[in-house]
């Protein structure tokens, strides 16, 4: 029987992010996945772009995986939020010396950094495709059998496998969750006027469009939300139809535009663990929570779960600790739950504001925009958000190993 301090099943962003971080520090460990690795890097795989905050970055760069994402993705200098196409936008440029408040990358550039980097660690054993067929997880420790055969123990199991985790509905942890009357929409554009690295979130009654710089220059991605009852018509429409609609809601300031990359849709919800421990068992990323993708920062949410729970059981393990150990867990609970909660309640609140109809509402929304973009305490707040820079920051998300 193979033995590992720490067992994480799913190896996406976050599980394959948080295993290579523990692995990095010392700690044995496995991660279990059941996507083929050749698919999950395919190109074209979802078509999907994240927005990787700079402390976020900064965990990336110290663990290795910055190496492998060199002369990949755009910086976000700049982000424009407008109410429809109404003036009054809250515009947020940071300051020279501030930096950028993050990177777009693409999804599968991001999973083939993250592959590469796990080639290269030692420490880690990665079961790929496989996935555990039987998990018995105890006081005395966790043991699983794998669809290949192997029967592995660790001391701490780790669920990272997204928003329908089936360990943690096996631990009979409850969910608040509901979905939103929204799809989002994700293809890319070309357009004639550069982009200046410039994130755009256009609000509209029906969901908000974003406009995320892709590549230097001339390319976005795009995210269109819309009411899901719409969304098969505008899905169906020919390339033609689908691009004027498009320069409706963005108003001609990009210049022309043509399509870059197919259209693709996915369903929005929400949910958020009542506790994100149990016995021998942490829940990261997806797992935990998921949010709507207003403002992007549902995979930073993840990343900041990894920070956290590395710093929480490698400083543990120095002390002579078990990685599964109660104290552990209850630490990470506290340090991880409110700050995922108020997130997650925020940017909840922020799609029901902005989807309010009505003349009345937009005046309400343009003024508190509008203050915002006067009150600069205000407004270093929201940058500082952006950045990934608010609460108690574990030492990775500053760039420093634990």
């Amino acid at each position: 029987m193979q033995r590992f301090d720490v067992v994480i099943l799913g190896g996406g962003l976050v599980g394959l992010t948080l295993g290579i971080a523990l692995s990095r520090h010392g700690v044995q460990c496995a991660v279990i996945d059941p996507a083929d690795p050749v698919q999950a890097t395919a190109a074209g795989f979802d078509g999907r772009v994240s927005a990787i905050s700079s402390t976020s970055h900064a965990m990336l760069q110290a663990i290795g995986v910055g190496a492998h994402l060199e002369g990949k993705g755009c910086p976000i200098d700049r982000i424009w939020v407008s109410d429809g196409l109404e003036p009054g936008a809250l515009d947020f440029v940071p300051d020279a010396d501030d930096g950028v408040m993050g990177t777009m990358f693409p999804n599968r550039d991001l999973r083939v950094a993250l592959a590469q980097t796990a080639a290269e660690v030692e420490n880690l054993t990665i079961f790929q495709p496989d996935r555990a067929v039987h998990v018995d997880r105890n006081a005395d420790g966790v043991t699983l059998t794998l669809q290949n055969g192997a029967t592995i123990h660790g001391a701490l199991l780790v669920a990272a496998e997204g928003r329908n985790s089936p360990t943690r509905e096996a631990a009979g942890i409850n969910t608040t969750r509901w979905q939103y009357k929204h799809t989002a929409m994700v293809t890319a554009i070309d357009h004639e006027v550069p982009h200046a690295n410039t994130a755009y979130e256009i609000f509209y009654v029906g969901g908000p469009l974003a406009l995320l710089p892709m590549l230097p220059g001339t390319r976005s991605a795009v995210v269109w939300t819309l009411p899901t009852d719409q969304a098969p018509a505008m899905l169906k429409l020919s390339e033609r139809a689908w691009l004027a609609e498009m320069q409706k809601r963005i108003g001609g300031f990009l210049g022309e535009i043509s399509l870059a990359g197919p259209r693709s849709s996915y369903p929005l919800g929400f949910h958020h663990a009542a506790r994100i421990t149990d016995t021998r068992l942490a829940l990261v990323g997806d797992s935990a929570h998921a949010i709507h993708p207003i403002a992007g920062q549902g995979l930073n949410l993840g990343f900041r779960d990894v920070a956290a729970l590395v710093e929480v059981l490698v400083e543990g393990m120095r002390l002579g600790l078990d990685p599964g150990d109660a104290q552990l867990l209850a630490r990470y609970q506290r340090w991880r739950g409110l700050d995922t909660m108020m997130t997650s309640v925020a940017m909840d609140g922020l799609v029901r504001l902005f989807d309010i109809p009505g003349k009345l509402p937009s005046l309400v929304r343009r003024a508190g925009l509008a203050a915002v973009q006067r009150t600069s305490l205000l407004k270093n707040r929201f940058m500082a958000e952006a950045r990934g820079q608010s609460g108690a920051l574990p030492r990775l998300l500053a760039g420093e190993m634990v």
